[in-house]
């Protein structure tokens, strides 16, 4: 039950951000129209990748660590601020470099370093990892929710008052200093000490050279997220951003669908594996299919209603977006899919395919943007990313032994023979 209800606030939460997420986001685009909104998205975008770099990839290390030697708290906890806000820096001096490399004006730079200056406060997210490691997420939630609403009404006001685009940048920033405010009240209101003042230096290189892997790791999916923006920005302009994030915000509000279903159902696959090996493969292909037809279910309703709804939600300024979105949702049949196979390859233990395949995704994923963006433009884009999917479910594994399988039960969907309903109804 305890495990239950920590889960609960984190799942409220996400769910009260996907929901604020669309609405708010969708009126803040239709006021701020296609080019405006692609510079907007650009800069977040830009901002994007290089933060991952920023969170040094502490956040799995340092829970387990506090979980296994909790007599040491604020020495991890310390440790792990000031290496945060240490990396925080060094990358936004990555940021002013790479901004000599594109081809914005001054405004734009402006912008997103505006936005960069908020992973200086993701240092305090090391509070998060104290509360993670007692299954205390509830506090972290309620933190997470402010800012929600604290930004969501920011948003709206500044969309009634008609204000400038700067100050729709200025909230993102607004965003990073509320949870660092609301996260310090609530790690002081449990009277434990602080950390500020500890660092210890064998604990940062033992931190360092675990989580190094993981920053790669995070930086091949923010990259491979966010690319189609920064390629689109160089290579057509801010409108066409603006078209194509429209699109795809709507494309990308189901990948939170997978995740939920493969947690869910994460502890049974474990549980199958134990007592045997054929009932492990049964639930493997139950998920997959299961997966699969929840994709298309979604997919093919939006293909033939894109260009309706697009209109309806982001208005006429946006309408050329509806052929992209008709294509880039189509992705989401091997997004699916890829969150099935990342659990399983974790209890197989083959996560190491999970890395392989996101680099090799990424790198189609450059080289089919660049070639077909220039020939069709933002359909080129979509067509880009459903493709880089496809290679990465279909294609990739054929050639391990060990993830050969996956590719075979990816297409066995279509069995379904009453294995959904033996699914659902299994303990």
């Amino acid at each position: 039950m305890k495990y239950f209800y920590n889960t609960s606030w984190m799942f409220a939460e996400q769910m009260l951000r996907m929901i604020a997420g669309v609405l708010v986001g969708i009126w803040v685009a239709r006021y701020l129209g296609p080019e405006q909104f692609g510079i907007f998205s650009y800069a977040l975008a830009f901002t994007a990748i290089f933060s991952s770099i920023a969170k040094l990839g502490l956040d799995s290390i340092v829970v387990r660590d506090l979980v296994n030697e909790p007599d040491k708290r604020d020495i991890y906890l310390g440790t792990a601020f000031w290496l945060k806000l240490i990396g925080a820096f060094i990358t936004l001096g990555i940021v002013a470099l790479a901004t000599l490399f594109t081809s914005n004006d001054s405004t734009t730079n402006v912008y997103i370093f505006i936005i960069a200056s908020g992973m200086i406060f993701q240092s305090f997210e090391v509070i998060d990892f104290y509360f993670q490691s007692k299954v205390l997420s509830k506090f972290v939630s309620l933190c997470k929710i402010t800012q929600l609403i604290l930004s969501s009404a920011l948003k709206l006001y500044f969309v009634l008052t008609a204000a400038d685009l700067v100050w729709f940048v200025i909230v993102t920033l607004i965003d990073q200093v509320t949870l660092a405010v609301t996260l310090s009240i609530t790690y002081k209101y449990q009277k434990i000490g602080r950390f500020y003042s500890y660092f210890d230096l064998t604990i940062a290189k033992k931190i360092l050279i675990n989580s190094y892997p993981l920053i790669f790791s995070s930086l091949i999916v923010i990259v491979h997220m966010q690319v189609d923006r920064i390629m689109i920005k160089e290579m057509l302009g801010e409108r066409e951003v603006g078209l194509f994030s429209a699109a795809a915000r709507l494309s990308e509000v189901f990948h939170f669908v997978p995740i939920i279903i493969a947690a869910s159902f994460f502890s049974a696959a474990v549980n199958a594996k134990k007592i045997s090996e054929k009932l492990y493969r049964e639930r493997q292909q139950m998920l997959y299919t299961f997966m699969t037809w929840i994709a298309i279910a979604i997919a093919l309703p939006i293909t033939f209603l894109s260009e309706w709804l697009v209109t309806l939600l982001y208005g006429n300024a946006y309408r050329e977006a509806w052929l992209v979105l008709a294509i880039h949702i189509w992705g989401i049949i091997f997004i699916f899919h890829v969150s099935a196979r990342s659990s399983f390859l974790l209890i197989e233990q083959k996560q190491r395919y999970v890395t392989l395949f996101a680099m090799l995704t990424l790198v189609v994923h450059l080289l089919f943007s660049f070639v077909l963006i220039n020939i069709f433009g933002l359909i080129g884009a979509s067509c880009a990313a459903v493709i880089s999917w496809f290679l990465c479910v279909c294609i990739f594994p054929l050639f391990f032994t060990d993830t050969r399988r996956n590719v075979f039960m990816f297409f066995n969907f279509f069995a379904m023979n009453g294995h959904l309903w033996k699914l659902l109804h299994q303990k």
